[in-house]
This record gives C-alpha cells, sequence and structure tokens, in this order.
C-alpha cells in the first residue's frame, strides 16, 4: 500500500489513443476478465476500433507514472428503438485496473470522456452496465447519471442496468 505522499507524487497523464492502440486493447482484455468474474462470461457487444475514432467517437486511457491503468471511451449513436436519440454517445470500456482503484481515476476518466462528448456536440451520455458492478453504478450515480430504457444486446437481461445523462450544450465560441 502506497503513503499518502506516495500516492500525491504520482502523475496522471490522459492520451486519446484509439481503441485499437496495445495499451487499449490489453485494457479491454483486463476488463472482459474481470466481466467473466462477476458474471461468468466476457461482454460480447461487438467493438470496432473505428467506432471510437474523431468524429464518430474517442478512446482515452490514464496513465500514471507512464503505465496504462484507466481507460474509457464514447461512440455516438443515431436515434433508433429503445428511446436513444440523435446526439447520444454510449460510454463503453469504462475500466481501472485493481493496483490504481481508489484514486478518483474513474471519476476523472468520466469527467474527461463527457467533456469531449460536448465539445464534439453530443448531448447526452448513455451506459449499459450490470448489477454485479455497484462501484460503477454508484460511481455514475453519483455524476447525476439516471435509468433509462435498456437498449443494446443485453437489453432483456435481468442484470442489465442502463444509465443516461443530459450534457450541457458546448460554450458558444466567439
Amino acid at each position: 500500500m502506497e503513503s499518502t505522499a506516495e500516492q500525491a507524487a504520482s502523475t496522471v497523464e490522459f492520451r486519446i489513443t484509439g481503441y485499437a492502440h496495445p495499451d487499449a486493447q490489453a485494457l479491454s482484455a483486463e476488463v472482459q476478465q474481470e466481466y467473466v468474474r462477476r458474471y461468468g462470461d466476457p461482454d460480447e457487444t461487438v467493438m470496432h476500433p473505428e467506432d471510437f475514432e474523431a468524429p464518430a467517437g474517442l478512446f482515452m486511457i490514464a496513465y500514471l507514472d507512464g503505465r496504462p491503468v484507466a481507460c474509457g471511451g464514447w461512440r455516438a449513436k443515431q436515434a433508433g428503438p429503445n428511446g436513444l436519440r440523435d446526439g447520444d454517445v454510449e460510454l463503453k470500456r469504462m475500466f481501472v485496473v485493481p493496483a490504481a482503484r481508489g484514486r478518483g481515476l474513474a471519476r476523472a476518466v468520466l469527467h474527461r470522456l463527457e467533456e469531449t462528448a460536448v465539445e464534439a456536440g453530443h448531448t447526452r451520455v448513455i451506459l449499459e452496465t450490470g448489477s454485479e458492478q455497484p462501484e460503477a453504478i454508484a460511481l455514475y450515480g453519483s455524476e447525476g447519471y439516471t435509468a433509462i430504457r435498456k437498449f443494446g444486446i443485453y437489453k432483456d437481461h435481468p442484470l442489465s442496468i442502463c444509465l443516461g445523462k443530459e450534457l450541457p450544450e458546448a460554450p458558444a465560441t466567439v
């Protein structure tokens, strides 16, 4: 366990890497193992790297003292069934490695993802999580996310929870 002084001395850097980046793939593999531990199976949602490239999306990694320790991304959605709207972005692969938890990294990644979605002109963040992820549910609830109509491949799964948050308008440019 690191002391408070050691934690304070740590340097966090956020990089937009894309989903195809080797560090993104390594963290994604770790989160899949987390799903296996919690649910018995990996997430079978189809993830295409191009979905996370501008302007359709974004994927970022938080590096702690040069090591990739947290990630998350968003991909633009279009209006469709289950209450999806033009202007929505879907949050995907939010994850913090166990050794780096408790430092506020998930909240920091979430804030940066929301900021970049606003800058890209999006109006709402939506996500799907599960009842076996109480830490995620608590984080999203504390950040103003509320229940929305279920969507995606797990919409009929009893453990699935879908949340959304309206985003502020981007500041007008002068």
